[in-house]
């Protein structure tokens, strides 16, 4: 497990810091429950935000989405790949900042794609991207490109004891 460089308790109650496990153990179990939606914040060209849920999963500590190549969220990234991703756990909330790429390495493709498959979405390679039978109906047709968010700082937000919240720093 990747640890932070920095943690800095943002709790004003008198709660201890947060543990990045806690954020990272339910990242990493609980992306593939139909009960989880991550959403993606990202830049518009002129400056304005845009907000929309994605289908993500957590691998090798790393967040994976899948966008396709003309919706605005491909735009945006391609315009400024900063970004935020967002999502309710298990007793936290998270939000995970940084910059979002196009994965195009054949060999991690197929590894996002089998977590996937592994999850219920038959998704398969094909190219630089994703082919199924079926995606969000703002997805726009396949094939459909993978993304790596590259953390610079995640929050967690706790809604269950033990409570707290929590900045953890990535930057290296």
């Amino acid at each position: 497990m990747t640890q932070p460089t920095n943690t800095r308790n943002l709790d004003n109650y008198g709660h201890a810091a947060l543990e990045w496990s806690r954020a990272h153990d339910l990242l990493a179990t609980q992306w593939r429950t139909i009960d989880v939606t991550f959403f993606l914040a990202t830049v518009r060209p002129d400056g304005r935000p845009h907000s929309t849920g994605v289908g993500a999963q957590w691998l090798d500590d790393t967040l994976y989405f899948v966008s396709g190549p003309n919706t605005r969220k491909s735009r945006n990234l391609a315009h400024n790949p900063a970004c935020s991703v967002s999502v309710r756990l298990t007793g936290i909330d998270v939000t995970l900042e940084g910059e979002a790429h196009r994965v195009t390495d054949p060999s991690i493709l197929e590894r996002v794609a089998a977590g996937y498959r592994d999850s219920g979405w038959p998704a398969e390679v094909e190219g630089e991207g994703f082919t199924a039978p079926f995606n969000a109906p703002s997805a726009g047709p396949g094939p459909w490109w993978v993304y790596r968010l590259t953390i610079h700082t995640a929050v967690g937000l706790a809604t269950a004891a033990p409570d707290g919240a929590t900045a953890w720093d990535f930057s290296r």
